[in-house]
């Protein structure tokens, strides 16, 4: 049996026997390199950083491209950083799942040091401040989900974290964004060297939003008297700090047991799947699909690793935001947000389950090529038609992943408004196009907010995933009941109208009265999901 706390170099021929490919350069030289002269530094030590930023760092370094490694910063959960890099020297062992059933599995060890820092941790924000100040630091990558970014309410007003730290000043930050603030601080006072912030997070527009909240903090602590003007023009300049759009996509679930039990069989001790308190699901491996893009707006004040030789697209902006809204917001995110949100109320716990049923595989299909597909600006680079092909024969079908609607269709409040409303604006610009003369958009939406009662179609209660609005949600449509009548518009009406979540009001795209109506339908009793979808396949559905 091989485990990560091996010498790989010395009991190589021991991982190649398990079947394990091992690093090519030494962690230990790597790991000093990156202490003396930091290069990249990542938020977010999550399954998607593993099997895609710190794969990237590690071909890399393979080829000598890159001498210094990650420094991996988890803000959000410390169990990740003290159960799952510390204990294995920052390594872990990622599978690749092919859909032929075969595991390509290597040891990872791209990752120079793990940090914690969060909010309340005073040694790990010291040591950021430390690598902020460095001006090797080229650039610093996220992957922290939508809700890390969030400094405002529902309402659109400052959230309490966000408003207390711009009282506070640069100090004492709160929030993700206002620690990045606070380092950037330190990194303009300590030789105003030049940035790249680099969001590849799985929202529309990511560079942006990521810009807008950093400077939403810092432009608060100016007008409070803790920073001046001139560092809201360092911030302002993307000559000295950018921040980088970029499209993202690779499925990575939670580790599986199946898995686990797989690498077992072959000769690889560490599998046991960890559980957090905050119920982060991690192991020492992390397992993911084959197909995997990267394209990111090639903007690097200070220079970068030569990342286009790991296969990263490197391009300009406006075709990043082609190739993510074609992603993001029309040929695959969509669609899978859907397949969960009636995977999990046909009581699927699989994707590829879900995704070879005919009902939802005919839904799909007619969201993506009926409805998304004429919206598209195709990138170039990908060709969207060919995207969906692939990600409804081939990618969401593959048995072999072990993904689950339960965790696609977590924190859906934060998404639904990138998934669809884009796509609805689309509609709206689009003189030849009537948002109203649309079917599965709305289907999809009614059946989020049918999930929302967290009763299945046969009518049982389940545990829905979580999501910051739930609980609020929930309560708003507590009237409702299914197979009874009810006041459906009244309970509707405050989530269709809210354009925080929607980005419109549902009600003046002429889609609200249109949503209630598949509502009723979902709710009339036991198998009324099942049947109101294959109806509305079979009148509206050209696919």
């Amino acid at each position: 049996m091989v485990k990560l706390n091996d010498d790989y170099q010395t009991a190589a021929t021991d991982f190649r026997q398990a079947g394990i490919a091992v690093p090519q350069f030494d962690q230990a030289q790597m790991a000093t390199a990156t202490a003396e002269k930091p290069v990249w530094l990542h938020f977010g030590g999550g399954n998607l950083f593993r099997c895609f930023h710190a794969l990237i760092a590690q071909q890399l370094l393979n080829a000598g491209e890159l001498k210094s490694g990650i420094v991996v910063v988890e803000t959000y959960d410390q169990e990740v950083v003290d159960r799952l890099y510390r204990p294995y020297h920052n390594r872990f062992l990622t599978v690749e799942l092919g859909t032929s059933g075969i595991l390509t599995k290597q040891v990872v060890a791209s990752v120079a040091k793990s940090i914690y820092a969060g909010a309340a941790n005073l040694p790990g924000y010291r040591e950021l401040e430390r690598i902020f100040a460095k001006p090797s630091l080229q650039l610093v990558t996220l992957s922290i989900t939508e809700k890390g970014y969030a400094i405002k309410n529902l309402d659109g007003k400052l959230s309490t974290a966000a408003a207390e730290e711009i009282a506070d000043g640069p100090a004492n930050p709160q929030t993700n964004m206002g620690m990045l603030a606070s380092l950037l601080w330190v990194r303009y006072q300590a030789n105003q060297a030049p940035l790249a912030l680099v969001s590849t997070d799985n929202f529309s527009k990511n560079g942006q939003r990521l810009q807008e909240a950093v400077m939403t903090i810092a432009e608060g602590w100016e007008k409070n008297g803790f920073v001046n003007h001139d560092f809201i023009d360092y911030l302002s300049d993307p000559h000295r700090i950018s921040f980088p759009w970029t499209m993202i996509d690779r499925i990575t679930p939670n580790p599986s047991a199946t898995i686990a039990q797989e690498l077992t069989a072959s000769g690889f001790e560490d599998t046991a799947l960890v559980r957090t308190t905050k119920h982060t699901k991690m192991a020492p491996f992390s397992n993911t699909e084959e197909s995997h893009y990267l394209v990111i707006e090639d903007s690097f004040p200070n220079g970068r690793p030569a990342l286009e030789k790991a296969g990263v697209i490197m391009t300009d902006r406006q075709t990043v935001n082609a190739a993510d809204q074609m992603k993001v917001t029309a040929c695959l995110n969509p669609l899978h947000t859907a397949l969960a949100i009636f995977g999990c109320l046909l009581g699927f716990q699989s994707i590829a389950a879900a995704a070879t049923d005919d009902d939802l595989l005919r839904l799909i299909k007619n969201l993506g090529y009926g409805e998304d597909l004429p919206v598209v600006d195709n990138p170039g680079i990908i060709d969207p038609k060919e995207f969906i092909d692939t990600l409804v024969t081939k990618r969401l079908p593959n048995k072999n992943i072990p993904d689950t609607p339960q965790r696609i269709v977590t924190d859906t409040s934060q998404k639904v408004g990138v998934r669809y409303g884009v796509t609805l604006q689309h509609y709206v610009d689009d003189p030849d196009l009537n948002p109203a003369n649309l079917e599965f958009i709305p289907l999809v939406i009614a059946g989020w907010c049918r999930y929302l009662l967290a009763v299945d179609d046969r009518g049982a209660a389940f545990t829905p995933s979580p999501d910051p609005l739930y609980e609020q949600l929930h309560a708003a449509l507590s009237g409702i009941a299914l197979g009874r009548n009810a006041d459906v518009h009244s309970s509707l009406q405050p989530i269709l109208r809210n354009q925080s979540i929607f980005g419109n009001d549902l009600y003046e795209l002429g889609l609200g009265e249109k949503i209630e109506g598949d509502f009723k339908r979902l709710i009339s009793g036991p198998g009324a999901v099942r049947a109101t979808i294959q109806a509305i396949n079979q009148e509206y559905g050209k696919y």
